[in-house]
């Protein structure tokens, strides 16, 4: 049994040390000051500390990559993570959007930060400091509010 064992550990080691050769992309595409949030939307310093804080790892080209985003598999779920955010909202692009998409979206960070979905709980393990108080979930809403209703003004 013992030799099973030790057969099973060096399997599981040697399997480890080779799937840190596959390692997924984590260069940021580039940022195109033209299609920030900032360049259309007024954003001011407290929102942006909370932005920086609790949002652009995964939902900008401006992501903070950690230590142990070089560590295979656990590279492999970030990248999705940080993907998946990218895909659903993006901040460095957030120029690129329509009028109606704007809207919607700032809709939606003020409920999935009310609901307590944003940041995702498994972003919060390693970031305690990205945890948003009521104050911040408040200043978050507050601002999408005011930007949506200017989108409407314009158009």
């Amino acid at each position: 049994m013992k030799k099973i064992l030790k057969i099973l550990a060096v399997i599981l080691v040697l399997a480890f040390v080779t799937i840190q050769f596959y390692r997924p992309n984590r260069a940021n595409p580039p940022v195109i000051q033209a299609e920030t949030l900032e360049a259309t939307a007024a954003v001011p310093e407290n929102v942006a500390q909370i932005l920086t804080r609790s949002c652009n790892d995964c939902h900008s080209n401006k992501t903070v990559y950690p230590w142990y985003s070089n560590v295979s598999p656990f590279s492999w779920l970030l990248a999705d993570h940080i993907n998946e955010g990218r895909r659903e909202l993006n901040f460095s692009v957030w120029n690129t959007y329509t009028a109606k998409k704007k809207r919607h979206k700032y809709d939606e960070i003020c409920e999935q930060v009310t609901n307590g979905e944003m940041p995702h709980n498994q972003y919060l393990w390693l970031h305690r400091d990205a945890q948003l108080s009521a104050d911040d979930v408040k200043i978050l809403c507050d601002w999408a509010e005011t930007e949506k209703a200017k989108i409407r003004d314009e158009g």
